[in-house]
């Protein structure tokens, strides 16, 4: 034992830094607890300072020796202080406490070690361009100086005072108070002997005395509501098996015209359990399932509605509170990294619907962070989503910037993720978006675009296809913004697609009607032609258009019954197919479900029982077969010589036909649309190539719940000239169908 001489037990903390503490308003805690040089009495040594929750006593036990000296309790609350003399530096040493029930603890202190981040990790965030700092801000389970535990570190640089707080201190702000990292607004705190699953939040005190209970902006795993605490979780342990699958994707980079298929899904009401309808399918139980179904259906990748953690079901994930974390819901984030991994094993893409355009203004998350408007913009004409309540972030500061860019990268980077669709563009391009005279505010050349929203979209956009070959960037975008999908060196944004919202709401609005009504709207049809090739287009029917009173795509069909809703439904899908641009379809769409999708429940399975039900799903099935095995229909989505118009113009028959075909025109396919409900037998259409037109997809097929009707496997050319061409082929025009045919030279 040292000679009691060596410590001296009256007190040297100044009562008001004491009460500061006691208080949980001290905002430098480094610089009084732990071990600090120290001279009293003339005598040079150290001085130690704890405060640790419940204990009675508390002694230092140097780990060199093993020597122990008993510490002064100065409070109640657990604060306590030793003077050791005669110690020329500081030394290693733990805490041995006392518990009031008892229980010894011995343990590193947290207020022994340096910093975690360094100060250039500090001057790239505030810079904007550390692309990797969800390495470094959040809870990171690190080995320091040996000693294993969590590394705590949060941006909030309008705070007072933040702590650290969870079950290890009983969620008192008072204990593991944060260091401050100067300038940089960032606050940090490693806690030895934290291990994974630790439940914790940050408790902030801000400038006005107010303290908010805030979840991790970083956070990678969350607890349910009404918690919503995040959870120390290891997203780096899954071990991954999809090297193949990312080979090949890394050597299809910039390849955008290829087949590309998308089935869009909602991962809870996709498919539910059998025992228990009311419990969705977890990750791991989907991901067999899913991919079994995908490869049947023929699709190329699934896109997922937003799983980024949310609290609120009825929003769809469009809500999200937690941006780094894949929503608890269906598991951890292991387990979703086995659900990305299985599909790539299975030869399928994943996209993932990601919203970088607004947060919510829960009061635990995001929302006044610090006290101050710390992500979204303070003025609520910059920063109010007028049509959601909800929050627009802040694209001109380089951290939110750098928050939003890193959070993009992340998720391909721990998820191997291989695609992001990004939402509400528009609402991020425009700054009078959705917003009346006087409600919004000018940039700095007196115009309505985000500058700082372009800026982040084209640097969000380079640097995934720059750290992340082959990934695709699909924007969600419903306005006339020129160059979405063009590459940022060309003046573009950088997207690869863009959804063709124009296209879809033209389409529907057609089919809705009455066959009796079209041949006044065939405009509705063509009129996408003259702007198809101004982008890298996606033609979607998705889950916008199903929901709020729309109807599903069965009822928006323009027909009594349900024989010829289908019909109707089966005729829109081979156009859709037919028409140039990638695809997506909305869950349940693929098998006419008949009411509207509703999050709650499941897809209505049982309906494909029924042929004007199964035939649709045969039908897309089909579709896809075709799309993905003829080159044609895909490898000339973005290349106007790969399309050409037969015949526009006879809207009174309510037919559109146009062909789809390699440049040289070796390979042509002739896609006919007939939207009325009556059989045509014997109508010409004019081809440019004599031969056999070889009826390659019929929507009206018996296979598929139609009448039968068709063309026999094909039809021969005859010398009679029609649209313009000097041959022409006689065809019967099943009614309400679509027919695709393929040209061979042979009789």
């Amino acid at each position: 034992m040292p000679d009691p001489a060596d410590t001296f037990s009256s007190v040297i903390l100044a009562k008001a830094e004491l009460t500061s503490f006691l208080a949980a308003k001290h905002a430098t805690p480094h610089d009084h607890l732990g071990m600090h040089p120290h001279v009293r009495l003339k005598s040079k040594g150290v001085v130690v300072r704890a405060l640790v929750h419940d204990a009675v006593k508390c002694a230092v036990v140097n780990l060199a020796n093993g020597e122990s000296y008993v510490m002064t309790r100065l409070a109640p609350e657990g604060f306590f202080e030793v003077f050791i003399a005669r110690q020329p530096a500081v030394f290693r040493y733990q805490l041995r406490a006392t518990l009031g029930n008892g229980e010894i603890r011995q343990f590193f202190d947290p207020y022994a070690f340096l910093p975690t981040l360094g100060a250039q990790d500090l001057y790239l965030f505030n810079e904007g361009t550390e692309h990797r700092i969800y390495e470094k801000l959040g809870a990171h389970l690190r080995t320091v100086d040996g000693v294993p535990g969590v590394a705590f570190a949060v941006w909030a640089p309008g705070a007072a005072r933040v702590s650290v707080v969870g079950n290890f201190n009983r969620w008192d702000g008072r204990y593991h108070l944060m260091r401050s990292l100067g300038a940089s607004g960032v606050w940090e705190l490693f806690v030895p002997g934290l291990k994974e699953g630790e439940v914790y939040k940050f408790e902030l005190r801000d400038q006005r005395g107010n303290i908010h209970l805030k979840t991790d902006p970083y956070g990678t795993y969350f607890e349910a509501p009404p918690n919503n605490a995040s959870i120390v979780f290891n997203p780096r342990r899954y071990q991954w098996k999809d090297d193949a699958w990312m080979k090949q994707r890394t050597a299809a980079a910039g390849q955008l015209d290829r087949p590309v298929s998308v089935y869009e899904i909602h991962l809870g009401s996709w498919r539910r359990k059998l025992e228990d309808a009311n419990r969705p399918l977890n990750y791991r139980e989907l991901a067999p399932v899913l991919a079994d179904y995908v490869v049947e259906m023929g699709f190329t990748h699934v896109e997922v509605m937003p799983l980024a953690e949310h609290p609120f079901d009825g929003s769809w994930g469009y809500q999200v509170t937690g941006f780094y974390a894949p929503t608890h819901r269906f598991g951890t984030p292991d387990d979703f990294a086995f659900l990305v991994d299985h599909l790539h094993q299975r030869g399928i893409g994943i996209i993932l619907d990601w919203v970088p355009a607004h947060f919510p203004r829960d009061s635990f998350a995001l929302a006044e962070f610090d006290g101050t408007h710390l992500y979204e913009h303070a003025d609520p004409r910059q920063g109010a989503h007028m049509d959601w309540g909800t929050l627009i972030f802040n694209y001109g500061r380089n951290e939110v910037r750098c928050f939003l860019i890193a959070n993009a990268l992340a998720w391909c980077d721990r998820y191997h993720l291989d695609g992001l669709r990004v939402d509400a563009v528009a609402s991020m391009l425009y700054l009078d978006y959705s917003r009346k005279e006087g409600q919004w505010v000018a940039n700095k050349h007196g115009g309505r675009e985000n500058l700082g929203a372009i800026a982040f979209l084209r640097e969000t956009n380079d640097l995934v296809h720059q750290y992340y070959p082959g990934v695709l960037m699909i924007a969600e975008e419903s306005t006339s913004f020129a160059g979405v999908s063009r590459p940022v060196k060309d003046g573009g944004l950088g997207f690869d697609y863009k959804w063709n919202m124009g296209w879809m709401h033209d389409t529907l609005r057609y089919f809705q009607k009455e066959p009796i009504h079209r041949k006044w709207h065939q405009n509705d049809l063509t009129f996408g032609m003259l702007y198809q090739y101004a982008e890298n287009f996606v033609t979607v029917f998705s889950h916008d258009e199903v929901v709020h009173g729309k109807a599903s795509l069965l009822y928006k069909m323009g027909a009594w019954h349900i024989p010829e809703k289908s019909a109707n439904l089966r005729a829109l899908y081979g156009h859709m197919w037919g028409w140039p641009g990638k695809k997506l379809l909305f869950m349940g769409g693929e098998f006419a479900q008949s009411a509207e999708w509703n999050y709650t429940t499941s897809l209505d399975w049982h309906l494909c029982q029924y042929l004007d039900h199964e035939g649709v799903r045969l039908l897309v099935r089909d579709l896809n077969k075709l799309y993905t095995s003829e080159p044609v229909l895909s490898r000339n989505d973005f290349n106007p010589q790969g399309f050409r118009w037969l015949s526009c113009q006879d809207a009174d028959a309510s037919v559109l036909a146009y062909l789809r075909m390699d440049p040289f025109e070796q390979t042509l396919f002739a896609v006919v649309g007939h939207f009325t409900p009556v059989l045509r037998e014997g109508y010409r259409l004019g081809v440019p190539r004599r031969g056999l037109w070889r009826e390659v997809m019929n929507t009206n097929s018996q296979f598929y719940g139609g009448t039968g009707a068709g063309n026999d496997g094909g039809r021969q050319t005859e010398d009679v000239p029609a649209d313009g061409f000097s041959q022409s082929i006689v065809l019967n025009l099943p009614a309400l169908s679509t027919t695709i045919f393929k040209w061979t030279a042979d009789s």
